[in-house]
């Protein structure tokens, strides 16, 4: 039998045996610990590289398939980017002088069409504007309820240079609002405001406001614009803008698109800037067309009465052709009740190519290229 005291002493005798084996073990542990983590290091890159070489031929797949999808708006935003807007509103309105009011109708005409000119020079901040634009108009006198009469907006009928070239003026059309109720005839206060004030009278301005028909930059767009009335103020703008020898002196774009006018009125004596209208033709017979509907004068082939829609489908092929180039822009302008008889034209005539009307006038809308302004 051993005794406590050898057992003792032969368990402490094995002690360095057990360090040296855990020492063992441990050093053997560390360097494969290391040779892992350097064969990790070494591995790693390798997956790094992979990564970016596939996003980067993503990326460039997607640039070369689907630019038509991405290019349209960032045109948009960029453009409207520096565009005026309310530099003048209801609270703080700016007071600008007539310079000139007169009537655009010849005789034998329906109703009151006057053309009205402000003066800009004194605003500050300078009331400057684009055109395609609107301002708004802050009649004077009391409603019924002796409250101020409620500001409308009218589309503006001038380029950012004016009428006379210098930059300091706002032009307006407006037709005076009639209507008949309880047998007697209702006169619209705002127009009628309007269509009354003489050169010298001070008239609260507020504006400019609305992006939605102005202008593309692009020198090589077509512009296709369908109006009414005083519809037309915005694509008179449009034409100065294009047509007019001294404007285009002052601008640095250079039209060099198809523009194709629309126009709808009742009576020949109704149609609005004929004068300059017909210079444009002769001047620019190659970038301008322009198509008449005159409701009371010429007939359709159902032998109805000639409206703008009627047009619109006699010259579907023609129209679509441009409809279908990614530079063309259509405004449409006027009357509310206008946009129905738009609408069925446009189906019809799309049908005519094999296009469906109702899937591409929201593509149109959604690439900035088609424009709606209606009242």
């Amino acid at each position: 039998m051993y005794s406590q005291a050898k057992v003792i002493a032969g368990g402490l005798a094995h002690i360095p045996v057990v360090i040296a084996v855990f020492y063992f073990i441990l050093t053997t542990f560390n360097k494969r610990a290391l040779k892992f983590v350097e064969e990790s290091k070494t591995k790693k890159p390798e997956a790094k590289a992979v990564e970016p070489k596939k996003v980067t031929v993503l990326k460039t797949e997607a640039a070369k398939t689907e630019p038509a999808k991405t290019e349209p708006p960032k045109v948009v935003k960029k453009k409207h980017a520096d565009v005026p807007v309310n530099i003048y509103r209801p609270k703080t309105p700016y007071e600008g002088t007539v310079v000139e009011n007169y009537s655009l109708l010849k005789e034998g005409a329906i109703g009151r069409v006057n053309h009205i000119t402000f003066d800009l020079k004194d605003s500050d901040p300078f009331l400057n504007y684009v055109e395609g634009q609107s301002i708004g108009i802050m009649p004077a006198g009391e409603d019924a309820n002796g409250k101020p009469h409620k500001l409308r907006l009218y589309s503006i009928a001038s380029t950012r240079h004016g009428d006379d070239f210098n930059g300091n003026t706002v032009s307006l059309c407006v037709r005076q609002l009639q209507y008949e109720k309880d047998g007697e005839t209702i006169n619209g206060v705002c127009s009628t405001y309007l269509c009354d004030i003489k050169p010298g009278d001070k008239v609260k301005i507020t504006g400019p406001v609305g992006k939605e028909m102005l202008l593309p930059d692009d020198e090589d767009a077509n512009i296709v614009m369908l109006a009414t009335g005083t519809g037309i103020a915005p694509m008179r703008a449009y034409l100065r803008r294009m047509f007019e020898p001294t404007e285009k002196e002052k601008n640095k774009w250079n039209f060099k698109g198809k523009a194709w006018l629309f126009m709808g009125a009742p009576k020949s004596a109704n149609l609005l800037y004929e004068e300059d209208l017909q210079r444009y033709l002769i001047d620019n017979p190659n970038n301008f067309k322009y198509t008449k509907a005159i409701s009371r004068e010429q007939q359709n082939t159902k032998g109805g009465r000639m409206y703008i829609q009627d047009r619109v489908l006699e010259s579907a092929n023609e129209l679509f052709n441009m409809i279908e180039d990614e530079k063309t822009h259509i405004y449409l302008c006027g009357l509310k009740g206008m946009e129905p008889g738009i609408d069925e034209a446009m189906t019809k005539a799309a049908e005519e190519k094999g296009l469906n009307w109702s899937e591409l006038r929201p593509q149109l809308k959604k690439a900035g290229r088609w424009h709606v302004e209606t009242y």
